[in-house]
């Protein structure tokens, strides 16, 4: 007897909201974990070509943590296309003044590129401070392994 590989389809997945505190957890280690559940990888019927991820909402996003000396060494690039027109800006100035925009690059850098990818990034809410406009969804607790 032979088994066969479910495929997921877009009308058979049940999609979930999460709430993720941000605050004291290590960027790069919230965008990764955070990314294997709007990708859907924590499910049994992962499939790669379909968007099977839960929606997630960040919050405290200004209080996320760096490991070493990040907020100094770290920097985050913005070109226009003009010459000249590179913007370098410290992850210790993003964290003060962009810290959606900084978990939101961190997030979308650990996604899959192209019309998927832009897709299950729509999934993605991060704000800065511990509200946030999703209650009406009744989002569960997310605890992350860090």
């Amino acid at each position: 007897m032979q088994r066969q590989t479910t495929i997921a389809k877009a009308k058979d997945i049940e999609r979930k909201w999460y709430v993720v505190d941000a605050a004291d957890k290590p960027l790069g280690r919230l965008a990764s974990e955070v990314a294997v559940y709007l990708t859907g990888k924590n499910k049994a019927i992962y499939t790669p070509n379909v968007d099977c991820g839960d929606y997630i909402i960040i919050v405290n996003a200004a209080k996320v943590a760096f490991s070493g000396d990040q907020e100094a060494k770290k920097y985050y690039y913005n070109a226009s296309g003009y010459a000249r027109g590179i913007r370098k800006r410290s992850a210790g100035v993003m964290k003060r003044e962009y810290p959606v925009e900084m978990v939101e690059r961190a997030v979308w850098g650990m996604l899959p590129k192209g019309r998927l990818g832009r897709q299950i990034y729509k999934k993605l809410f991060v704000y800065e401070g511990s509200e946030h406009k999703q209650q009406a969804q009744i989002p569960e607790v997310l605890n992350l392994k860090y």
